[in-house]
């Protein structure tokens, strides 16, 4: 039985299209907590953080938008996740924009380096998110967490991240979509990049499994985190950032039920729920249902649902 603590994220500064600040009180009314306690674990619902009062920041790129409360929800995100990992809790972000990882992740590498142990980075995602400040052309700051968590330059506004993540401790899962100056920075990093192409050809598992390998041979913790758009938006419509080509529901379900098996995530975000874009909640319904897979539901225990 894992203590599994539920913190709400909803944030959306990181990005221009609103609605993903409702993202926490979808996945509650999807019934995340029912789905986690029905497998016998314990859930605390922390209920959302808040925005903190902002200071003064500035970016020498003028298309940043939102950074004064960017860099507020990074902080109370960074406390917050520590502070659940130090209870011996396994920390579920609902989001709110991937901006959060900003927070959730320092939050993790925080703990980490204070138990003396490294910290993976799985990133289910159909962006790299790896801009900076400087190179964002777009100034949406949800494109920049993996380059925060790698320690490249730019993010001279937010707090120091604790201890940056060796690039051959990342591994993107599901990437489809990649700018030039995003791809053109990747080429100076070790990081694994599994895109759709990869997949397509290797298939799911061995991937996955040879980079859980990895984590578990240098006994590490893991922090997961999954957007909304790693699905295809055939079945998953409610993000705004859709890509075709993403991961079907089958798919989706065994990296979930390969996370269960390994026993090590430590940490996990949900991220860009937008539910104004959903078709009644099938988005949110399905999010919640690979939590519970990764918590440990079995593809025979799922129930039958009514035409």
């Amino acid at each position: 039985m894992a203590r599994t603590v539920l913190i709400g994220a909803p944030i959306d500064s990181g990005q221009r299209r609103p609605g993903c600040l409702m993202g926490p009180a979808a996945y509650r009314v999807a019934g995340i907590a029912a789905a986690i306690s029905d497998l016998g674990h314990l859930v605390e619902d922390w209920g959302d953080v808040e925005l903190p009062d902002l200071r003064p920041v500035h970016c020498a790129n003028p298309a940043v938008h939102s950074l004064a409360e960017t860099v507020g929800w990074t902080e109370v995100l960074m406390d917050r996740v520590d502070d659940a990992l130090g209870e011996g809790a396994l920390p579920i972000t609902l989001g709110g924009d991937h901006s959060l990882a900003l927070g959730t992740v320092a939050g993790a590498a925080a703990f980490a380096a204070r138990e003396g142990r490294p910290l993976f980075l799985l990133w289910l995602d159909a962006h790299s998110d790896f801009h900076t400040p400087l190179t964002s052309a777009s100034g949406n700051l949800h494109g920049t967490p993996v380059a925060y968590v790698a320690g490249r330059r730019g993010f001279d506004a937010f707090p120091p991240f604790p201890d940056p993540i060796p690039a051959d401790h990342i591994c993107l899962y599901g990437i489809r979509s990649v700018d030039p100056a995003e791809h053109a920075a990747l080429l100076d990093h070790d990081i694994a990049i599994n895109d759709m192409r990869v997949l397509d050809e290797h298939g799911i598992v061995a991937p996955l499994r040879a980079f859980l390998d990895r984590v578990r041979e240098n006994g590490g913790m893991l922090h997961v985190s999954l957007d909304v758009d790693f699905l295809d938006p055939s079945i998953a419509p409610a993000v705004g950032t859709t890509v075709p080509g993403g991961t079907t529901f089958r798919e989706a379900h065994l990296v979930m039920e390969l996370l269960h098996e390994s026993g090590l995530v430590t940490s996990l975000d949900l991220v860009e729920l937008n539910p104004f874009l959903d078709d009644r909640g099938m988005t949110a319904r399905l999010m919640v249902d690979l939590v519970a897979s990764l918590m440990g539901r079995k593809v025979f225990d799922r129930p039958t649902r009514a035409k």
